[in-house]
């Protein structure tokens, strides 16, 4: 890569490092971005062919280039956003190297950092660690007791449903993508089975807005009024940072995914997969708990601190009340046997953890998260943006992570 010097390396060239990337510039910062995909695109080029952003595209605006397009209220394509980000890092000029995999980050004994890289080594006074929350997929470890004759796989790597064999399918957690992936191979005509997990379930509009203009806004300027429920410092527990977003879909103009409601129309609603023991099947017999759960997560917490900045900030927002109760519960079976349900495909879709074991320095907590305070990391010179929870909700998501990236920025300028 050469061996002079760079003044600043940014790892990872999604929306953390492009907009880091783009506030640099403004600040005069020298700096160099190295992805090690062959492509831009970050990593919704992960996702699977009918995928839709689950925020709208007013949450799509980035540092110098505001949305442009057409329904604020929309959600658009993996591939629309995969060319976003394209048409954004040549509007700011950013000094991406594509296919340059950092495989270890180290301290130069001389001050600043040295990189070893797919491409030979190269050293940096400061780095940027923008590598995303979604690193390595997450599979339980009782995966290696299903039998050989059943397709497993992540829903990293799940692309449509013909990759599928003939025959039903078990799906293991009900976050985003495990709902929005049940809803498309139940429409494809596939019987559906859902380990049901504990992601709560949210109204895709509330009080006249995507839920996610609220969350953004609560989240920016909620402190102002003395509400900070949806900052870091509030979070019930350091672990609440890698906590999943609610359950919602961007598929079909945006709508709210209820577990009980995909269980009337057929799908199968089970608990906790506990246990697989060839080719039988043991789940937790809490469902109902479970159900209960995941429909008051958002009135406990998330519901309280939007209306607590709506009427702190004055704004006119037509009330909205609590969703009924539903008390339909499923007449599922606590064990199944794969063959007899005629299951031939499980997926996965237990989330990602994250991946700093590149970095040769200390960093992680126990929760594997970078210890740091706004994006600065006790290592000097070394930074992270991007992450969810960085400062605020809005620290991962397009909308809300040139904020973060503004303020590490300053800091490497400073």
């Amino acid at each position: 890569m050469g061996t002079d010097p760079v003044g600043t390396v940014i790892i990872g060239a999604g929306q953390a490092g492009l907009t880091t990337s783009y506030w640099l510039s403004r600040f005069g910062v020298e700096h160099q971005i190295l992805e090690r995909r062959d492509s831009l695109g970050g990593a919704f080029q992960d996702r699977w062919d009918s995928f839709f952003m689950n925020t709208p595209n007013l949450a799509l605006d980035l540092p110098g280039m505001p949305y442009d397009g057409g329904d604020r209220d929309a959600f658009i394509s993996r591939n629309a956003v995969v060319n976003l980000f394209r048409r954004y890092a040549e509007l700011i000029s950013a000094p991406v190297h594509t296919d340059v995999d950092v495989t270890r980050l180290s301290a130069s004994p001389d001050g600043g950092f040295h990189l070893e890289t797919s491409r030979g080594t190269m050293r940096a006074r400061n780095v940027v660690l923008a590598t995303g929350a979604y690193q390595i997929p997450k599979i339980p470890a009782l995966a290696a007791n299903l039998p050989a004759v059943v397709t497993h796989l992540h829903t990293h790597d799940y692309r449509n449903p013909e990759q599928l064999p003939d025959g039903a399918v078990l799906i293991v957690g009900t976050g985003q993508s495990g709902g929005q992936i049940a809803e498309e191979l139940h429409a494809a005509g596939r019987e559906v089975h859902l380990a049901v997990s504990t992601v709560p379930e949210a109204p895709r509009r509330y009080r006249g807005q995507d839920l996610i203009y609220w969350m953004l806004k609560t989240a920016k300027h909620g402190p102002d009024y003395g509400i900070n429920a949806l900052t870091r410092q509030a979070l019930p527990s350091p672990a609440a940072r890698l906590a999943p977003n609610p359950l919602l879909s961007g598929t079909d103009g945006g709508h709210n995914i209820h577990l009980r409601e995909l269980g009337r129309r057929g799908m199968h609603l089970h608990g906790h997969l506990e246990n697989i023991d060839d080719d039988d099947i043991t789940f937790s017999d809490d469902l109902p708990e479970r159900l209960a759960a995941v429909e008051s997560g958002f009135d406990q917490r998330t519901r309280k601190a939007i209306d607590a900045y709506i009427a702190a900030a004055g704004i006119d927002a037509p009330e909205q009340p609590p969703v009924p109760a539903d008390d339909w519960l499923p007449a599922e079976p606590a064990r199944l046997n794969l063959a007899e349900s005629n299951i031939t495909s499980v997926l996965w879709a237990t989330g990602y953890r994250l991946d700093f074991g590149f970095v040769d320095m200390p960093l992680v907590d126990q929760w594997g998260y970078p210890e740091h305070t706004q994006g600065v990391t006790d290592v000097p010179g070394l930074y992270v943006v991007g992450l969810p929870w960085l400062t605020r909700h809005y620290s991962a998501i397009v909308g809300g992570v040139g904020l973060d990236a503004e303020y590490v920025a300053g800091r490497i300028a400073a």
